[in-house]
């Protein structure tokens, strides 16, 4: 079973007040980012997983811990402000997973990124290449303003995969559908085998298997039937 650090970036930019994503950009995020937290340490109960912001000087909310409540309180509170800064963030995400306390935990970097990406394709390049080198894993959930930012972000995630093509994931998901629902059926949240990462089947009612996961089921379930009275 894989040990592994995970650093989450969430795009908290004035972009994320948008409704194209029920309710906004910014609570669609929130409820996928509970979902990742619940998946990883549900999968292995060693793993950690912490929370940086990417506008807003790339604040880190929490550090690495197993702790879930901890992380999503802190998610919870966060405000759009500003403008992102996409290679900055992924800099101090790195950094925080260099501060692990298992050496032998695979690092890994989940970034949402729903505003445009305003570095340059040499940075992002030159930052995939070093992050290759460390052996740190990038993926990406592209969403929002993807016309702007696909080029971009495909660039950075091929660098990164180099020859071997594996490892680090772009989802490029359009307005419409629930980030949540979009991240359970996306290679993200796909563990080796193929299968969803600590969460069961995912031909159940709400993409989980309740008796695998009955906290996480209920997380879904509430998700669903708050976006059906919205829409």
């Amino acid at each position: 079973m894989v040990l592994e650090s995970t650093m989450v970036c969430v795009d908290n930019s004035e972009y994320m007040r948008n409704g194209d994503f029920l309710p906004t950009r910014l609570q669609a995020q929130q409820d996928a980012v509970n979902i990742i937290c619940h998946s990883k340490t549900r999968s292995n109960p060693e793993n950690n997983v912490g929370l940086i912001t990417l506008a807003n000087n790339c604040e880190v909310l929490t550090t690495l811990t197993p702790d879930t409540g901890r992380i999503l309180s802190k998610l919870h509170a966060v405000q759009p402000i500003g403008v992102i800064s996409f290679c900055t963030g992924i800099r101090v995400a790195h950094l925080a997973l260099k501060h692990r306390q298992g050496k032998n935990h695979k690092m890994r970097i989940i970034a949402f990124v729903g505003s445009p990406v305003e570095d340059q394709e040499k940075d992002l390049v030159k930052m995939a290449k070093r992050l290759k080198k460390e052996k740190v894993s990038v993926d990406i959930v592209n969403f929002g303003e993807e016309e702007v930012n696909t080029d971009k972000l495909t660039v950075f995630v091929n660098t990164l995969n180099g020859k071997e093509g594996v490892g680090s994931h772009l989802v490029t998901v359009p307005p419409g559908p629930s980030l949540a629902d979009a991240l359970l059926s996306s290679p993200i949240m796909a563990g080796e085998g193929g299968t969803i990462m600590g969460l069961g089947a995912s031909d159940f009612e709400f993409g989980v298997d309740p008796s695998a996961d009955p906290e996480l089921a209920l997380v879904r379930s509430t998700q669903i039937l708050r976006d059906k009275r919205l829409g």
